[in-house]
């Protein structure tokens, strides 16, 4: 018997460590709280090495689990910054022109990336700016750069079609917005801040402009092919940034970005001196391969890269709760109109995404056809229906949009009150970009996400997003190279023919 009981009570011991550890946790608010409550987890909540994590989601792939649910409170893994990033803009080096232009805007202190990124930019490092959705890195390229342009623009020769600056992104949509925030703060500064994209390329080439601009905002395409046709000059540029750069070294656009980032004399550390020598990068995005691609080093040392990032990268929105509903495809369509009626009957603007075009148009169509204005924006939409469509709702003339992810990256919508995944996104890169356009700095309170779950492959992400949260860890497989993704899949499905 003593045998015996020396054997089963290291079982005991573990049993009621497990035991007293759940118990003192459900004192607080779950973090998941379920469908069926005793797969909620609690702050604190651990679990043993040698049991499997219980998942609320684990029978999704079962035809009987439609309407269970699961939903997040905040996140476990959330970390909290130092006191230390609270520094205001002067002791992180900012000059006083633009304190005042950030006070007039009714901001005092920098963000925690703002707070890193700054000085790095500053100093005249070569930047990989990472950080979560929404928390202000915009800012933090765009006023270094005015300061250096502040501080170098009295010893350079101006010349037309020169800027000293040049901000690229993927998309007019963003090009757009970034170019808007940039002119507000150029207008006080008395700094000339151009937006350049794409649609009337040709028209350009044909009948040059002639511009003095300071800063240049564009998107990859229109300023590849107006620099290639010389009617661009580099050869003042001192300053490069990719926003959403994950997206640019994707491999859909990584080829025609090297070819033009070759062109531009960027150092391994830009002397800061006036006039400056050299032009230094910024790389800028929410998500960020772990490694960066082969061909980054076509136009940057690799080592020369100074990475800032918030300790919250690759992880949920903490201040947001996220829903994630098990439906049947043919229930989708009932459930969206209930939650959006709701929306608009609380006057919360919301933000359907689907991972198709025609997907997109249909729950445009679906809705309009229930007596719910929406407006959609896809990719593959013509350049005169998409321009403006996005200012429609950002400016509050329509309260619903039906989009792709093509309105997922970097795009400020403050507005934005709810988010709808009617496609659960199939990489979790997406997944964080789309959640991105709500819970910003700006936005109203009570926002929310809400996650319509239908196929295996969406069932098999949720799985590994909802064991990153039971586990404390960072999201899965946050790569935003999707392009090589999807191709890595293709081989290994065509290897099991």
């Amino acid at each position: 018997m003593t045998v015996i009981m020396s054997k089963l009570r290291p079982i005991l011991n573990l049993s009621y460590c497990r035991y007293y550890s759940v118990q003192q946790a459900k004192k607080k608010l779950p973090i998941i709280s379920c469908k069926r409550s005793e797969f909620n987890h609690y702050e604190g909540q651990t679990y043993s090495k040698f049991e499997g994590i219980p998942l609320a989601s684990k029978g999704w792939l079962h035809n009987k689990s439609k309407n269970d649910y699961f939903i997040v409170y905040g996140d476990a893994n959330k970390k909290v910054e130092k006191e230390v990033y609270r520094k205001s803009f002067e002791e992180i080096g900012l000059c006083q022109s633009l304190i005042e232009v950030m006070s007039e805007q009714g901001i005092s202190l920098p963000t925690a990336i703002q707070s890193k990124g700054i000085p790095a930019i500053l100093n005249g490092y070569n930047t990989v700016m990472t950080a979560e959705t929404g928390c202000g890195k915009t800012l933090a390229y765009l006023l270094p750069i005015f300061q250096h342009i502040l501080e170098w623009k009295p010893s350079i020769k101006e010349d037309f079609n020169s800027p000293l600056a040049v901000v690229i992104t993927p998309s007019r949509e963003l090009a757009t917005q970034v170019g808007e925030v940039a002119q507000n703060i150029a207008q006080r500064l008395n700094l000339n801040v151009t937006t350049l994209v794409g649609g009337r390329t040709k028209q350009k080439m044909l009948n040059p402009p002639i511009e003095y601009c300071d800063l240049l905002v564009t998107t990859l395409g229109a300023y590849s092919k107006l620099v290639t046709t010389g009617i661009f000059k580099v050869n003042n540029v001192h300053h490069v940034v990719l926003d959403e750069a994950d997206t640019l070294l994707d491999d859909s656009f990584i080829d025609k970005l090297a070819n033009l980032l070759k062109k531009f004399a960027i150092h391994f550390k830009v002397n800061i001196q006036t006039p400056p020598v050299g032009c230094q990068v910024t790389l800028v995005s929410a998500t960020m391969p772990h490694e960066l691609p082969e061909a980054v080093s076509a136009f940057v040392d690799p080592q020369s890269l100074k990475t800032v990032t918030t300790s919250n990268i690759h992880r949920l929105l903490p201040h947001v709760p996220q829903k994630f509903l098990r439906l049947g495809k043919a229930h989708k369509p009932a459930e969206l109109l209930k939650l959006v009626q709701a929306d608009l009957n609380l006057k919360r603007p919301v933000m359907i995404f689907s991972n198709q075009t025609s997907t997109c148009d249909f729950v445009s169509m679906f809705l309009n056809e229930n007596n719910v204005e929406c407006i959609n924006i896809n990719g593959r939409m013509a350049v005169p229906l998409k321009l403006g469509k996005f200012e429609m709702f950002r400016s509050g003339k329509v309260d619903v949009l039906s989009c792709t992810d093509i309105a997922s990256r970097g795009l400020d919508t403050i507005r934005t009150q709810h988010i709808i995944n009617y496609d659960f996104p199939l990489y979790t890169a997406d997944y964080i970009h789309r959640c991105g356009r709500t819970g910003r700095i700006g936005s109203p309170p009570d926002c929310a996400i809400t996650n319509f779950i239908a196929w295996p492959r969406e069932v098999e992400l949720v799985q590994k997003i909802e064991l990153s949260i039971r586990k404390h860890s960072e999201l899965p497989r946050v790569n935003a190279n999707i392009r090589r993704l999807i191709e890595e899949r293709i081989i290994k499905m065509e290897g099991q023919v």
